[in-house]
C-alpha cells in the first residue's frame, strides 16, 4: 500500500508546486487579468499527474501548450518555467535525451523571439537566455540524480538480498558438510567398535578357560566404553557450534599418533599386524592426519569383519607432496563388491575432500587399500 501511495503523493506535490509557481508569476503581472493564465497554470500542473505512465506524451503536450499559451498573448511566464516539472519528470524516468531535446527546442524558440522582438530591452543582455538555460539544465540534472539515486538503492537492495541468499546457501552447505563428516566419523567409530565387540564376544562364547573369557569380555567392555566416550564428544559438538570441515572437532581429533589403539585392538583379536609409519604425524595438516587415521581404522575394521586374514601391514609415508597410506592383508578379500560398501565409499569421500584419491581391491596376496592424500592443503586458522 505504501509503495503505491508514495508515487501518487510525489506526483500530486509536483503538480501543485508547478501550478503555484506559475500562478505566482502570472499574478505578479499587473497589466492583464490573471484568471486565464491561472487556468493554464492548472493545466500545466495537472498534466504532470500522468508523467509516469506517458512521459513523452506529457513532454510533447507541455511544449506545445507553452507555444499555445504565448500564441494567446497571455502574461509572460518564460519558455522554460512551465516545463520545469516535465523536464525533471522525463529525465527521472530514463528519458534524458528527450528532455534535452525538449529543453533545446524551448530555449531556441525563446532566443529566436527575443532577438526578433522590436523592443530593444528584450535583447539588451543575455540574462534571460542564461537563466532559462540554467533552469532547464537544473531540472534535467535533478531528475537524472533522483533516478540514479533510486536505481542505486534498488541495486543495493538486490545485492543485499543476493548476498543474504548466498550466505544462507553457504551456511546450509556447511551444515550439510558437517552432517556428512559426523556421519562418517560415527560410522567408522561405531562400525569398528561393533566389529571388535562381535569378534571378542565370539571368543568369549567359545572360550573354555575362564581367564580367556574374562579377557575377551574386558576387551569388549574397553572397546564399547571408548566408543561411548567418542559418541558423547560428538553429541557435545552437535549441541554447540559445529566445527568447520577443515578444523576437525572432537569426533575426528584422532590422528596417526593414535593408530596404535586400532592396531592393539586388531592384535588382541588375533591378527598379526606390522606397522611401518615413517612420517611424523605432527608435521601433517590436521585434516590429513585425521583422514589417515580414519582410513586405517575403517580398513582394519573391514579386515576383521570380512577378510578372514591372519596378517596385515599398515604403512604411511610421505612421497613428494602427498601422504601415502596403505593397508594390505592376506585374507580372501573384502565384500563381494568393494564399491558397494559404505566403509570404502566413506574412505574415498575423505580422500576426495582433501583433493586426494583412494583405491581398494583384491591382489594376489589378499586385499589392499591405498590412499594418496596431498599434504600441501591450506590449514584453517
Amino acid at each position: 500500500m505504501r509503495e503505491r501511495l508514495e508515487p501518487r503523493l510525489t506526483d500530486a506535490s509536483l503538480a501543485v508546486a508547478v501550478t503555484l509557481v506559475i500562478s505566482l508569476v502570472i499574478a505578479a503581472d499587473a497589466e492583464s487579468s490573471p484568471m486565464p493564465g491561472i487556468v493554464w497554470a492548472l493545466g500545466f500542473g495537472a498534466v504532470l499527474l500522468l508523467r509516469r505512465r506517458f512521459p513523452l506524451t506529457v513532454l510533447t503536450v507541455s511544449v506545445f501548450g507553452i507555444f499555445a499559451y504565448y500564441a494567446l498573448n497571455l502574461p509572460p511566464i518564460g519558455m522554460v518555467l512551465p516545463a520545469v516539472g516535465v523536464l525533471y519528470s522525463t529525465a527521472e524516468v530514463r528519458r534524458t535525451s528527450w528532455a534535452v531535446v525538449g529543453a533545446a527546442v524551448l530555449v531556441a524558440v525563446s532566443t529566436f523571439y527575443r532577438f526578433d522582438d522590436l523592443d530593444p530591452r528584450a535583447h539588451l543582455t543575455g540574462y534571460g537566455f542564461v537563466t532559462e538555460l540554467a533552469l532547464a539544465a537544473a531540472a534535467i540534472a535533478l531528475g537524472s540524480v533522483v533516478r540514479l539515486a533510486r536505481e542505486t538503492r534498488i541495486q543495493s537492495s538486490r545485492i543485499a538480498a543476493l548476498t543474504a541468499a548466498q550466505q544462507s546457501r553457504a551456511a546450509e552447505a556447511r551444515m550439510q558438510s558437517e552432517r556428512v563428516r559426523i556421519a562418517r566419523d560415527l560410522h567408522d567409530t561405531i562400525g569398528h567398535t561393533l566389529s571388535v565387540a562381535s569378534l571378542h564376544t565370539s571368543v568369549a562364547t567359545e572360550a573354555e578357560d575362564p581367564d580367556d573369557r574374562a579377557a575377551a569380555l574386558e576387551r569388549v567392555r574397553g572397546a564399547t566404553s571408548e566408543a561411548l566416550r567418542e559418541l558423547r564428544r560428538t553429541v557435545k559438538v552437535l549441541r554447540e557450534d559445529p566445527a568447520d570441515e577443515a578444523t576437525p572437532g572432537p569426533a575426528s581429533a584422532l590422528g596417526l599418533a593414535s593408530v596404535s589403539t586400532v592396531i592393539d585392538t586388531a592384535r588382541a583379536a588375533g591378527l598379526d599386524v606390522d606397522v611401518l609409519i615413517s612420517v611424523d604425524p605432527a608435521s601433517l595438516p590436521r585434516a590429513v592426519d585425521a583422514a589417515a587415521f580414519r582410513i586405517v581404522q575403517e580398513s582394519m575394521t573391514n579386515v576383521l569383519r570380512h577378510s578372514g586374514a591372519a596378517a596385515a601391514c599398515v604403512s604411511a609415508q610421505v612421497d613428494g607432496d602427498e601422504l601415502i597410506v596403505r593397508i594390505a592383508d592376506d585374507g580372501h578379500g573384502g565384500p563381494a563388491d568393494p564399491e558397494s560398501g559404505a566403509g570404502i565409499h566413506g574412505m574415498r569421500e575423505r580422500a576426495g575432500l582433501l583433493g586426494g584419491s583412494l583405491g581398494a581391491g583384491t591382489t594376489a596376496e589378499g586385499f589392499t587399500v591405498t590412499a594418496h592424500l596431498p599434504i600441501d592443503i591450506e590449514e584453517a586458522p
